[in-house]
């Protein structure tokens, strides 16, 4: 009986944690300017030191960003590119799907739809290669966004502020002989991705593993998640990436129509 009481009390206070967090992501999304902890403390009518614990989980979680400079906090895209419908009544995931299997069936190749947390890349969706070896990741799985297609792509699309503010915070590591390791490198990369319509991993996150990846984009044009496959760089070399990149941007151009209408 005290063993089933108290986790009757457990809930209960996990109850009005939930709303604290739905209420700080509510508030977030109506304030563009984003808040510190002692503003949602005030507007909320919430303790500092709750407040504390909900914003670490939730950036933690990839819900929200904090900008190091202001402390205030502020929503990513993750919402959006987990359930939030477009236009229509289709999420995202569900528009990416058709397209997904086409582009799977076409290059062969592991095919995953993406999405931004800050810096770091997130995995939404997966859709395994058809070859027997093949290279696959588990669903929310992340990864830094600089070392990999899906990222850089995301990256190239983004405001000139904001992707200022974002390359500003990263903290560039090597991982493989072909990371880049510089923002005045990523920047130049950028600009062929500008060019291309899409970006390339040249096993920059993993040694022997290549990406091509194009950004899905809403009706602003801004990017709110990308589509990427990924395979062995003896079956994703370097000679195929302009064949493989007209096929990744027409299945990200497909599944932003879809959002979007």
């Amino acid at each position: 009986m005290k063993r089933t009481l108290e986790k009757r009390d457990k809930r209960a206070l996990q109850v009005p944690m939930l709303e604290r967090g739905l209420a700080v992501l509510e508030y977030l999304a109506q304030h563009d300017g984003g808040a510190t902890i002692a503003e949602l403390s005030a507007a909320l009518g919430v303790a500092s030191a709750s407040v504390f614990r909900i914003t670490r989980a939730l950036v933690k979680l990839g819900y929200l960003a904090r900008n190091a400079e202001t402390k205030k906090f502020s929503p990513t895209r993750k919402l959006l590119a987990m359930g939030s419908p477009g236009g229509g009544d289709r999420t995202l995931v569900e528009c990416a799907l058709e397209p997904m299997r086409k582009l799977r069936n076409a290059t062969g190749e592991t095919t995953q739809l993406c999405c931004l947390a800050d810096a770091e890349m997130v995995i939404l969706e997966q859709l395994l290669a058809t070859h027997p070896f093949k290279y696959s990741a588990d669903l929310g799985a992340r990864c830094p966004a600089y070392s990999c297609a899906p990222g850089k792509a995301m990256f190239a699309l983004l405001p000139a502020d904001e992707l200022d503010a974002l390359l500003e915070r990263i903290r560039f590591k090597r991982f493989t002989p072909t990371t880049i390791t510089s923002r005045t490198a990523m920047q130049r990369e950028l600009e062929a991705v500008r060019t291309t319509g899409y970006a390339v991993d040249r096993a920059e996150g993993l040694v022997g593993v290549h990406c091509v990846a194009a950004a899905i984009v809403d009706r602003h044009g801004y990017p709110i998640a990308a589509l990427t496959i990924s395979g062995p760089e003896s079956r994703v070399p370097e000679s195929a990436f302009a064949r493989i990149g007209e096929q990744v941007v027409a299945a990200a151009r497909a599944t932003s129509e879809c959002f979007n209408a």
